[in-house]
């Protein structure tokens, strides 16, 4: 059955991962290459349940939605798993055509090119779960960031996981539309919060509208109410530079900061792959993949422009690309140009990719030297002696030798 799946979901377009038993799920659904948009999972899985995978994953993340399939199925089992979390369940024997509506349904639209969740890295964990919580919260939100983070794409995914989404979503870049354009566009008829009804309003650079139209906003979000319209506001780090203290205050109780990608390399990495399978799609002759130098590269480098600079050497590169493959120089043709100007050398990119590794293994594994060794496929020594050249910490406080830890 494993095989048809996987053989007509390819058909469908699919990029499908089959994990053949409960140790391999949980490993691989913990660290993924690729985040999964769902995962399809049976309730018997020899070494564990289909039910237990889901919840150890449930400890440390937000997993994907997850749609069950068993022929054992009870009343009181289905119910346990829904409340859990779960996705949803369907019993054996099924029709494949029910199965794909309903995997259609789980796969949330509206995110761009980057898909849903941030990253693989401990911050970007924690994005995705703040933004679970803040969408069974009521009241405004705020989030805050650089240019090019993803305010957007979070706003997008708390709205599609919130009690509202089935209500509209109305978006309003005000750092692109005129000033004195601000108070139509927003209170006028046919204006944004008449569009949005009990809908989710996102105002981004919201600092950007006059002290007069922002007084005008918090009357309006005090006038409708807990039944009315729920407001996200994006803005930079300096919002409270740029709001009226009174609207700040109202929106601050409910805040999301998400951190620029200097401050998470491999969640860098992660975006790039994600962004070249798109837009590699797009190519009359699609290259076969991004090379490991020009990985340990990326993961190097400091990315101010976060994502929009993502996108922008991407593009760059397909279209310049020679060979087969991306390599640092299509990606950084300007780091190629002028070899002493901080690009690294074959060592030191690998240096900072074990490094990354390393230490995504250990938040992993909550700070175990001996499952992040055995997760990495090296002896606790070597481990040790490659932390140490590298300058990486455990992340607990209580720092033993391997020879010390029970």
């Amino acid at each position: 059955m494993g095989g048809s799946l996987e053989q007509r979901l390819r058909l469908e377009g699919a990029r499908v991962v089959w994990f053949k038993g409960y140790q391999r799920a949980l490993g691989g659904l913990r660290t993924p290459h690729r985040p999964f948009d769902a995962v399809i999972c049976d309730i018997r899985l020899g070494a564990g349940s289909g039910e237990e995978l889901f919840l150890k994953l449930t400890e440390t993340t937000v997993p994907p939605p997850f749609l069950f399939m068993t022929g054992q199925a009870s009343a009181d089992q289905a119910v346990r798993l829904l409340r859990s979390g779960a996705a949803d369940y369907l019993t054996k024997p099924f029709d494949m055509g029910q199965l794909l509506e309903r995997l259609s349904l789980l796969i949330a639209p509206g995110f761009d090119d980057e898909g849903p969740g941030f990253g693989p890295s401990k911050a970007a964990r924690q994005i995705d779960e703040m933004i679970v919580r803040l969408a069974q919260a009521e009241g405004s939100v705020l989030i805050l960031g650089e240019s090019g983070t993803g305010k957007r794409a979070a706003a997008q995914r708390l709205h599609a996981r919130s009690e509202r989404s089935a209500a509209p979503f109305v978006a309003l870049d005000l750092s692109r539309i005129a000033g004195d354009q601000h108070g139509m566009r927003l209170f006028g008829q046919g204006g944004a919060i008449e569009q949005v009804g009990q809908g989710v309003l996102l105002l981004e650079r919201l600092g950007q509208a006059s002290d007069a139209v922002q007084a005008q906003l918090l009357a309006a979000i005090w006038d409708a109410g807990k039944d009315g319209m729920r407001l996200i506001a994006t803005e930079g780090l300096d919002a409270r530079d740029k709001l009226r203290p009174d609207l700040f205050f109202h929106l601050s109780p409910l805040t999301l900061t998400i951190l620029p990608l200097r401050d998470r390399p491999e969640d860098a990495l992660w975006m790039m792959i994600r962004m070249f399978d798109g837009m590699n799609r797009r190519r009359d002759t699609p290259l076969t993949g991004i090379s490991t130098q020009a990985e340990a590269i990326a993961l190097r480098h400091d990315w101010r422009g976060n994502g929009r600079e993502i996108r922008a050497r991407l593009a760059q590169a397909l279209a310049l690309a020679q060979g087969e493959m991306i390599m640092p120089a299509d990606l950084f043709p300007d780091m190629a140009a002028t070899p002493d100007a901080g690009f690294a050398t074959l060592a030191e990119a690998r240096d900072q990719a074990e490094r990354v590794q390393i230490q995504r293994a250990l938040e992993q594994c909550a700070g175990s030297m001996a499952a992040a060794a055995k997760m990495l496929a090296v002896g606790r020594t070597t481990l040790w002696e490659k932390m140490q050249k590298l300058g990486v910490e455990r992340p607990e406080s209580d720092v033993r030798k391997p020879e010390q830890e029970p």
